[in-house]
């Protein structure tokens, strides 16, 4: 995974709230990663409120203040959908679901006193399922089998952030965000709603 993506997924967190850690700052190519390897993000929301309920599995932007806590794995496979087929010949894409991988985050993420370990979430983000049934509803069923408890979609993240990124303003501290700026600066890139008014 090249570092622009995380960074993308980072950037889509922080602006929507959440605190986010990263637990390491190199790749791992020569090896099997470790569990802690395994974690790429981990996010708490500052503001959650307790009664929000549980988000849906296809997770949007207007779910983000149902969730608490999570780890996140970011799979940056964007030429690829997730298929049933993607999902069987690639165990590896489950790997931060697993026990061990969980005890890890436990570890740099501690529950306080009165935290639910249920209040953690495991978010998959991903270029997109299939379109069409059977296989999106495959895809996802296999996906929540394994223990995956809401996907994020690099489309919808994508979007949430082109919209939220203003023009008049300069994102310095933010690569990710100074590029967006400026693409749409220039015309390059358009706020999707903007979309709905084209003949």
């Amino acid at each position: 995974m090249s570092a622009i993506d995380e960074e993308i997924v980072r950037e889509y967190f922080e602006q929507n709230g959440f605190f986010v850690r990263q637990v390491r700052k190199y790749q791992v190519t020569a090896r099997k990663k470790t569990d802690d390897e395994e974690i790429d993000l981990l996010i708490v929301n500052p503001g959650w409120n307790k009664g929000a309920g549980k988000p849906d599995f296809f997770l949007f932007g207007t779910e983000l203040p149902k969730v608490h806590r999570a780890v996140v794995s970011v799979k940056a496979w964007h030429t690829d959908r997730f298929t049933p087929n993607t999902l069987k010949s690639n165990p590896d894409i489950f790997r931060f679901v697993q026990e061990e991988v969980i005890k890890e985050v436990e570890r740099y993420f501690p529950s306080e006193e009165g935290e639910d370990a249920k209040d953690l979430l495991k978010i998959l983000v991903l270029p997109g399922l299939p379109s069409a049934d059977p296989f999106k509803s495959e895809s996802a069923r296999m996906l929540q089998e394994k223990g995956v408890d809401a996907i994020l979609s690099f489309r919808s993240l994508l979007i949430d952030l082109i919209e939220k990124v203003e023009v008049n303003k300069s994102y310095r501290k933010s690569d990710t965000l100074q590029v967006l700026r400026l693409l749409k600066n220039y015309d390059l890139l358009k706020d999707p709603q903007l979309d709905l008014f084209k003949r």
